[in-house]
């Protein structure tokens, strides 16, 4: 197989593109009116000097190479198997790829020419280091304390490229020197490409490209970024390019692996073909084998989509990101022998994790959800932000009013649209079935799709309606109303969520028009949901549960009793809980889940609704600063939720309420002490306070159950003890800074794994933590990991 590939600047030089601007006039007389200055006399003589400004070299680079595909093509030239460009390159490649037409790649070249020029500009500068690898040389400039210089180039085993401040790099160099650990060449640049200094930069060029439609390439074309194919995510890999280190050793390896023999070098210069011998050298040489596949997550069928799927949506607004163009290469190296044709290699894609029918049935880019937070935690905003990048986010409607709940849901469907995927949760409230049922009408009132159904132990009127209203006989078979995503932890409601509805629960909503008689024979032979969610140890509500034992074992009962049943279609396992870091991310995929579903990593977002004050707790947490408290809502049974506990006494106060619940029998029966540490520690006034705030809050919403407190003492003194529930929940979500100490914040050790993961990065900053940009860095990071290490396995086998 033959790659075409494309330098990037530095590689541009005067009288490029000779012989080409003549055969394509009509072309750079469109790339002239563009820019706004005449291409031709800046090829061909750059009389003044204007090549040496990224303003006219990225643009006047772009034209040449876009050219050249031209002219290859015009001739008659056999097509590249794949295509991969450095840095600027990269757009050449997309345009070869048929991601865009000619004119809409010189505006875009042309934008990034001027951001690029105007970011990280002063005293910064680049630094070429040849003779460490990247890993040698992470590990030297921490050994230096050059905390302020990034890796912007990762051109080949033993040659990278450094952006930084120009006097650490002259620092780093002397070291290096002096040392004699390496040889190092200043480039003639004073700004710091691919690196954190472009992050403005990247984010300007983010909006810019939200302007354009960009096609998925219809060629294979490795990503700068994530030394990947690309997927759909076209404008996102762009904008995360300019401020991203340039992953060049491990595309050409990557090339190497798809078992590339020669390369094109399409543009001026012969640089990339040095980097791509040197890579072949280094490359080790496999024994001829039949091709293998590495198993990939299964891509099951599932139950349809109640309604068709209609195009496609927009791409995710991209977060900052790595580094930069090329430098002169090593001395071309000449392969010792020619290689054995490689075993077909793994490839995975972000957009490809999990299951195709999932990401069809919720009209989805990836089988990636952002799972529902209490309290609006996960907001309109939040689910609106995931759905304009193709992603499905659920609104948090457990503890909001069911005004506001309405609110927020009829702004996501106006804003949302008939096409942007979104969802809301369906929380169990078993003390509160009229609850229940009202949020499920909003549900299904407010055009809902996909159902997050959270905390139920059995099924429930509301939830069969939720699934079944407006279900549907087509030529294909029954289709449910809308989609459940049921969170499960246990098997035996994972069973109840397989069957069909429970008679009893059909039969009743059918006597008090629930559902119609239609609607009530499809949900005597569907699955309640069609989508299980496997939930290990999680922020909040949990069993603690461990994604090893559980993901498989439900998997293995759902295979049974679809089988019992004889549905159709399977339904689809998915994974939460502890899903923090790309490796777990791969690690549940291997498991073979269907999809994944983060909750924790999210709070910490600026899309969140909660206050910034536990932002920047969140931010802070280790994997260890998490622990487990009595549930609030289900104080009396013992549950637990998993909540913060670092720079918090939420956690101990909590036990000790509970603690006292066993222990006593009536508020009365507490010791003057006890009760004084209670009303000065969490309560913060008299008990006699807290309990005339919840006798008046219980007349107006539940007087059932002030009936009941007023006759069972040991009952008034439970609902006391909650009132601090509700309390610390309220002060973390005002983010009262006085009150710190009480704050309940319900979260998983995700939290803390994920801020270990973005220490040191552009992500370390909570503010940039944007709910879409952490799903693309976990899921693409995932795919990378699962490319390289199957791979290794697959190699090391040869």
């Amino acid at each position: 197989m033959r790659a075409w590939i494309f330098p990037g600047q530095g590689s541009h030089r005067k009288g490029m593109g000779a012989g080409l601007i003549d055969r394509h006039r009509a072309l750079v007389e469109t790339a002239d009116a563009v820019l706004g200055f005449p291409l031709a006399p800046l090829l061909r003589d750059d009389p003044d000097k204007r090549l040496g400004d990224t303003r006219y070299a990225q643009p006047a680079l772009f034209v040449v190479e876009a050219l050249t595909v031209l002219t290859a093509r015009a001739d008659g030239e056999p097509e590249p198997g794949v295509l991969a460009g450095h840095s600027l390159g990269e757009y050449a490649a997309l345009f070869a790829a048929g991601c865009f037409d000619f004119e809409t790649g010189v505006r875009l070249v042309k934008r990034r020419g001027e951001l690029m020029s105007g970011g990280g500009v002063g005293d910064f500068g680049m630094l070429a280091v040849l003779g460490l690898s990247a890993e040698e040389l992470a590990g030297t400039l921490g050994r230096y304390g050059a905390d302020t210089v990034d890796i912007a180039n990762h051109n080949a085993r033993t040659q990278v490229v450094l952006s930084g401040p120009a006097e650490q790099l002259r620092t780093v160099a002397t070291r290096l020197r002096e040392d004699g650990a390496a040889r190092t060449v200043p480039l003639a640049v004073r700004t710091a490409f691919h690196s954190r200094y472009m992050r403005a930069a990247a984010t300007e060029f983010a909006g810019f490209l939200a302007g354009f439609t960009l096609r998925p390439p219809a060629l294979p074309v490795i990503a700068n970024v994530t030394a990947a194919p690309y997927g759909d995510d076209v404008a996102g890999l762009l904008a995360r390019q300019i401020a991203e280190p340039v992953q060049w050793a491990r595309s050409m390896s990557l090339l190497v692996g798809l078992g590339v023999r020669d390369v094109d070098e399409r543009g001026p210069g012969t640089v990339l073909t040095g980097l791509w011998q040197a890579a072949l050298k280094d490359a080790p040489a496999p024994a001829p084998r039949a091709a293998v596949r590495p198993p990939a997550s299964a891509e099951p069928a599932a139950h349809r989509d109640p309604v068709p799927p209609n195009g496609r949506t927009t791409p995710p607004d991209p977060g900052p990101p790595d580094p930069q163009p090329p430098v002169s290469a090593p001395p071309a190296l000449t392969p010792a022998h020619p290689a054995p044709a490689p075993q077909a290699p793994a490839v995975f894609r972000a957009e490809r994790l999990g299951s195709a029918e999932f990401r069809r049935d919720h009209r989805v880019r990836a089988a990636y959800l952002a799972g529902s937070m209490y309290k609006g935690i996960s907001s309109a905003e939040l689910v609106l932000r995931m759905g304009r990048a193709g992603l499905l986010g659920f609104l948090g409607t457990g503890g909001l009013g069911l005004d506001r709940i309405a609110r927020d849901l009829d702004r996501i469907a106006r804003e949302s649209g008939p096409y942007r995927p979104y969802g809301a949760n369906l929380l169990h409230t078993p003390a509160d079935p009229v609850r229940e049922d009202a949020v499920a009408s909003l549900c299904v009132r407010s055009g809902v799709r996909s159902v997050e159904a959270a905390g139920f132990t059995r099924i429930t009127p509301a939830l069969v309606r939720v699934r079944f209203a407006g279900a549907r006989q087509d030529a294909d078979g029954p289709v449910a109303g809308r989609h459940v995503i049921a969170k499960v932890s246990r098997p035996e409601v994972a069973r109840a969520f397989l069957a069909p509805a429970p008679a009893a629960v059909v039969d009743r909503l059918l006597a008090e028009g629930g559902l119609t008689p239609e609607e009530g024979r499809i949900a005597r032979r569907l699955p309640v949901s069609g989508d299980l969610c496997v939930e290990s140890d999680s922020g909040g509500h949990t069993d603690g549960g461990v994604a090893l034992a559980l993901l498989p074992t439900i998997a293995r009962l759902r295979d049974r009793v679809c089988a019992e049943h004889g549905y159709r279609r399977r339904v689809r396992v998915g994974a939460a809980g502890g899903l923090g870091t790309p490796e777990a991310v791969a690690a549940v995929f291997l498991l073979g889940a269907d999809f994944v579903l983060t909750g924790s990593v999210n709070q910490c977002s600026p899309e969140a609704g909660t206050a910034e004050a536990v932002k920047e707790l969140l931010a802070g947490l280790d994997v260890q600063d998490t622990t487990y408290a009595p549930a609030g809502d289900m104080f009396e049974l013992g549950a637990r939720v998993q909540v913060v506990r670092k720079g918090t006494l939420f956690p101990a106060r909590a036990n000790k309420l509970y603690q006292l619940y066993r222990q006593y029998g009536a508020l009365e029966e507490l010791d003057d002490r006890t009760r004084r540490s209670l009303e000065e520690q969490c309560f913060g006034r008299p008990v006699e306070d807290v309990w005339r705030e919840t006798e008046a809050h219980l007349a107006r919403t539940a007087p059932g159950e002030l009936t009941r407190a007023r006759r069972s003492d040991r009952h008034r003194m439970a609902l006391v003890f909650r009132w601090y529930f509700v309390h610390s929940t309220r002060l973390a979500m005002h983010g009262t800074p006085e009150q710190q100490v009480n704050y309940q914040i319900h979260c998983g050790p995700a939290m803390g794994a994920f801020n270990r993961y973005a220490a040191g990065g552009e992500l370390a900053d909570w503010r940039r933590r944007h709910v879409d940009v952490i799903a693309d860095r976990l899921m693409t990071g995932a795919a990378s990991l699962l490319t390289d290490r199957t791979n290794a396995m697959l190699r090391a086998q040869s």
